[in-house]
């Protein structure tokens, strides 16, 4: 009898309100989207993150592979940023603004190797921030859980990443050699020998070294890491002569390209007196007497490699 009453005030109370209150009861509250401006899931996908490449192969230490497929966020001031091992480091302005900004701040691309040591993770070949491209280093730290503890811009276009996780407690868990095939430790081996026996210099057990991770995957080739090179200090150490001379074309490429765009605009500047390759490098350039003495004087390092 009670139910029945309750039921008939129900239906009373409805009839009162009229059909505006009925239409009030069918509003549907729909969840706005967490991410915004080029991150916004409902563009298409034509308008979201455009990677340059395809990440490296996983690669180091077999315990760390867990981590690949996974990514850990960080959120700083007014950006959220995420690391994907072995995948790539993005940046998300949590922001309303229409245009939002949101990057790729690295694409996994290899380790840094230093006394034995995974010393850190090199993603490169991101976003263009001026005439380069965007990169991060990724340090990897003993810590009570996986997370993206702290990031930084240490100099322009540049970033640094501290990720805690506890595969790193151990302190053997980051060296190279327990981390190599066999028949790679075997080479290692053979060169630590060839090293103790004088058979060849410092110098070249660093080449040997270093071609060795290059087999294993942990370091790219210098063809590899090519488009992936950056301006700076860096950039003014050429191992040849040939691609001294290929930086020198481009850079006299860019310089004419700058010239066109100022003039368009009627900018004025200062053009710089033209030299020729030669006159740029000088007497760095190698003679045959000096190639003679590189490749057959005994002493200089090297020459038992």
């Amino acid at each position: 009898m009670a139910a029945a009453l309750a039921h008939l005030l129900l239906l009373l109370a409805l009839a009162a309100y009229g059909p505006t209150y009925a239409g009030a009861a069918k509003m549907k509250v729909v969840e706005e989207p967490n991410t915004f401006g080029l991150n916004n899931p409902f563009l298409p996908q034509t308008s979201r993150l455009q990677p340059k490449r395809d990440p490296s192969p996983v690669s180091g230490p077999a315990h760390l592979f867990r981590l690949s497929g996974k990514c850990f966020s960080l959120v700083e001031s007014t950006y959220k940023y995420e690391f994907c091992p072995f995948h790539n480091v993005t940046q998300h302005e949590q922001t309303f603004r229409w245009n939002a900004y949101s990057g790729i701040l690295g694409i996994w691309h290899e380790w840094e190797i230093a006394n034995n040591t995974f010393r850190g993770m090199w993603m490169r070949d991101g976003d263009s921030c001026h005439s380069r491209s965007r990169q991060s280093k990724v340090e990897l730290t003993c810590g009570k859980s996986n997370r993206l503890a702290h990031v930084s811009e240490p100099s322009t276009c540049v970033y640094a990443l501290t990720f805690e996780t506890p595969l790193v407690c151990h302190p053997h868990s980051l060296l190279v050699y327990p981390a190599l095939p066999t028949a790679l430790q075997q080479r290692w081996d053979q060169v630590e020998q060839d090293l103790a026996d004088e058979l060849i210099t410092s110098q070249g057990y660093e080449k040997l070294l270093r071609a060795l991770f290059q087999d294993a995957g942990y370091l790219k080739t210098p063809e590899e890491s090519e488009s992936t090179q950056e301006g700076g200090a860096q950039g003014l150490v050429f191992e040849t002569l040939d691609s001294c001379s290929k930086a020198h074309k481009e850079l006299s490429k860019e310089i004419k390209r700058l010239q066109s765009v100022l003039t368009q605009h009627g900018i004025p500047y200062t053009k710089p007196v033209e030299t020729s390759t030669s006159e740029h490098l000088g007497s760095k350039i190698p003679t045959d007497r000096t190639a003679e003495q590189l490749l057959g004087s005994p002493g200089l390092p090297g020459n038992t490699l």
